[in-house]
């Protein structure tokens, strides 16, 4: 059973990275005048894309601790209904897995920033500063 939830772990994580890289392209799109004035008062290349990997590492870190805050609340509403009826239910929290799955939401957070994050550093300067 274990390994099914794992695998559905999976397969919202492959979701939520789609969901990070459209995120921020939109987020790209929409903000090009505004990479453009940045661009264009000093700001280089890797500042954009630093800044973009910055702001996606935020997304996926606060998603992360939100679901495993309201995973470890769920479980322990979970287990009080459980323990009322089983003598010996005890809740464990896993924390070393916990810890493992929050690197790897900021971990996929930068990975997921890195072609919004090319994309924004390659804006033309003008060009961007023109668009509206």
């Amino acid at each position: 059973v274990l390994n099914m939830v794992y695998g559905l772990l999976a397969m919202a994580v492959l979701v939520a990275v789609l969901g990070v890289v459209n995120t921020l392209a939109m987020s790209v799109f929409e903000r090009s005048q505004e990479i453009g004035m940045l661009r264009a008062i000093g700001l280089d290349r890797k500042g954009v894309k630093r800044m973009v990997r910055l702001e996606s590492l935020v997304i996926s870190l606060f998603g992360g601790v939100l679901g495993i805050g309201l995973g470890v609340f769920f479980g322990w509403a979970a287990g009080r209904l459980v323990g009322s009826t089983v003598a010996t239910y005890e809740l464990i929290l896993p924390w070393d897995r916990l810890a493992v799955f929050l690197l790897l939401s900021g971990a996929v957070g930068i990975l997921a920033a890195l072609w919004p994050a090319r994309r924004a550093a390659r804006l033309n300067v003008l060009g961007a500063i023109k668009a509206e």
